[in-house]
Order: C-alpha cells, then structure tokens, then sequence
C-alpha cells in the first residue's frame, strides 16, 4: 500500500502524536508499505534531504513558538499526491491538514482514516482562538469530522466508547501506538544517578511529559508533600519542558519539596529510558490523555504505575496488577504511592506484570493491527472492520 499521513505536527516537533505517526510508519514500511507524509515546514529541517516528505509553508503559534501552522496551499498539494498512486489517506489532525488530507482523499477518491488522538476540548488553552470556542462545541466539530471519513482509530477502548458515544457513526477501532520494550529495558540504570546526582539510597518516583496544565502536575505536588512526610528518602523527578516549569517550581518551594523534586528539562531521546531504568515507581496524574505512551513506555523499563483513573490510564494500566488506579484526591494518591515504597516483593509483582504488559503492546504487533485495518477498508470488508471495532 502507499499511504498518506497527514498531521498539523511533525518532527522535528516533540509529542505523543508526532511519536505515534513515525512508530506506525516505521512499522508500516518494515511490512512493505511506503509511506508519504504531508506536514507543517519547520526552519530547523530548511536544509535537510527528506524522502517522501511534503512540508507545507508555516508559521509559530504566539503561545507556543515551537508549534508550527500549516498554511494548505492546496494546489501544491494536489499536484504531489496526484502523482505518487495513493492507496489511501490517514490523517491524525481534525483541523488544519487534517481537513486538506480529507479533502485530498476525496479528490483522489480514496478512503480516509482519522487517529483520535487528543481531547481537544480539554486542550482549548493552547488554542489561539479558545475564547470564540465552547468545549460542547469543540466535541461537535471533532464528532463531525469523524463522520466525514471512513474509518476512526482511536488509542484505547475506552476513548472508543466516547466517541461513539458522541455521535460518532463510522466504524471505530482501538489500536494503541506500540512502543519498543526492548529499547526501555536497556537503559542505563545509573542515568539519573550520575546526571542529576540522586543518591542511590534514594526512591526514585518519575513523570515523563510536557510540564502543562493539562498534565495536573500541580496536583502531584501536592501528593508527593504527603508521600516526602512520611518517606524521608524519596525523591519526585520530573523530565520534559513546558510553560507551567517555572510555576511548579515555585509551587515546590511553598511547599517544603523544592529540594526533593528535579526538573531536569527536556532531554535527548535516547536518554528517556536511562530516566525510566533509574526510577522505581512512575507517576502520572494527568487527566486529559487517550492513550499516554509514556505509560506504555515506564511499563516496558518494569516500572509499576500510579494514575489517575481517567481515559487512557484506565485502559494501559490494570489496578492493582502492574500498578493503581486512583478515583480520588492526593492522599489516595500517596497513600497508593507509599503502598508500593513500603512493600518490595509488591513492587516486583507489579514490575514483572508491568513488562508483560508492554510486550503485549509492542510496535510490530500494533503496526500489524493497522494493516489489517487498512487492508479492509480498501478491500470495501466493511464487515470486518466493525468486527475489529468489538474485538477491542
């Protein structure tokens, strides 16, 4: 097949829809497909050679200089996509190159699939014009636009179920972005130890992500101030960057952890998985994810998780086998927290599981599921691809 994937992000941009679309692409292509991507234009790749790779002039958003509009010059586009013989489209954006790779596809007269791959009516105050929108109507639009392609993936079960539950009419399948286990499991052990000179006697309690509101990170403060009452030898450490790093650190301060919490800022890639392997338990309080690989990923280096029980986190993690899942405020959340420090074989069973869980999770295997999907809906088994949709 010869695929088209349109995103309103790409690399070199960071985040959990540009990791998605490169992990399934990669995938894709090891299983004989040729990928085509169609993408905002970055000044970083100005001078790089790019293989099957459409950059759509740009500009930066005021709010987030690193995030790239797409400006659809739509005759350009057509032009390109008209010659290289598309099998199909999938685009994982409902706005602006999500709408021209829906349009392309019905040019081309070729199905369309959508990734589901955020909230958007949680992420308004990212949204240059969030004041003219209301949530209700952010869900309509996103619903609207699900029906106007022909198949939805979306990362788990459970965002499945609510969008179905929105109006959502077309076929929908859960399929997660896989993760590389192998690649968590040889970090380096020592990463955080040597970088950042946490002590080894010292409990390590992680979170990966972008340090935004949306991630409720003021709330894992507040629960590790419980957890640091009661266990001296714990140390919170927060990798990524974002606009809410100068807030929190405050917020720490005021709170009598400053010095026990490290932000370490954004780190290479291939450095993330020491992080994970030097960390005993991994954190993560964010409410607003579909899926949140970064679970996925801390599962793949043995990590139990603690989570709030909220759309993705009730899929990726099984409460009380590779970690818990909290309904409450913090203090079930440090008490769950503590559950774990204080319990060492706790901690294995929950790690053994944890790596068992990823393997069930891995790239190839959710590439495979994909394919198969995509092979349906071009072969018109519209049958099969509802009943992919009840497998989940």
């Amino acid at each position: 097949m010869r695929i088209g994937i349109f995103s309103d992000s790409y690399r070199p941009y960071v985040s959990g829809v540009v990791l998605s679309i490169e992990t399934f692409s990669r995938e894709l292509a090891r299983l004989g497909h040729e990928i085509f991507i169609f993408a905002p234009d970055y000044p970083q790749v100005k001078d790089e050679k790019e293989r099957n790779i459409f950059r759509f002039p740009s500009f930066h958003t005021p709010i987030n200089p690193e995030f790239y509009i797409a400006l659809p010059i739509l005759w350009a586009a057509r032009k390109y996509a008209s010659g290289i013989g598309l099998d199909l489209i999938h685009v994982h954006s409902p706005f602006m190159l999500g709408q021209v790779g829906t349009n392309m596809a019905r040019y081309l007269n070729i199905p369309a699939v959508f990734t589901y791959h955020t909230l958007y009516d949680q992420y308004l105050h990212y949204a240059p014009l969030a004041g003219q929108i209301t949530k209700k109507g952010m869900i309509k639009y996103a619903s609207n636009f699900c029906n106007r392609c022909d198949l939805v993936i979306t990362p788990t079960s459970v965002i499945k179920d609510m969008v179905q539950g929105q109006g959502v009419i077309k076929p929908v399948i859960a399929i997660p972005t896989g993760v590389y286990p192998e690649r968590f499991q040889a970090g380096d052990p020592e990463f955080l130890h040597e970088r950042f000179g946490i002590s080894h006697n010292k409990k390590v309690l992680l979170f990966v992500g972008r340090i935004g509101k949306e991630k409720n990170l003021s709330f894992l403060l507040r629960a590790f101030a419980l957890i640091a009452e009661q266990e001296r030898d714990t140390v919170l450490v927060l990798v990524g960057s974002g606009p809410e790093e100068d807030t929190l650190r405050y917020s720490a301060m005021d709170l009598g952890i400053g010095e026990r919490v490290v932000f370490t800022g954004k780190l290479p890639p291939e450095t993330v998985a020491g992080a994970y392997r030097s960390a005993d338990i991994f954190v993560f309080p964010s409410v607003t994810e579909t899926q949140g690989i970064v679970l996925v990923e801390a599962m793949a280096a043995g990590l139990p998780v603690i989570a709030k029980a909220a759309y993705g986190s009730l899929a990726m993690v099984d409460d009380g086998v590779t970690g818990y899942l909290c309904q409450g405020e913090e203090d079930e959340f440090a008490e769950k927290t503590l559950a774990i420090l204080s319990d060492p074989e706790l901690m294995l069973r929950m790690s053994e599981s944890a790596l068992k869980k990823a393997e069930a999770l891995s790239a190839d295997k959710m590439a495979m599921r994909l394919e198969d999907a995509y092979q349906a809906l071009i072969n018109g088994s519209h049958e099969k691809l509802w009943q992919m949709g009840e497998e989940d």
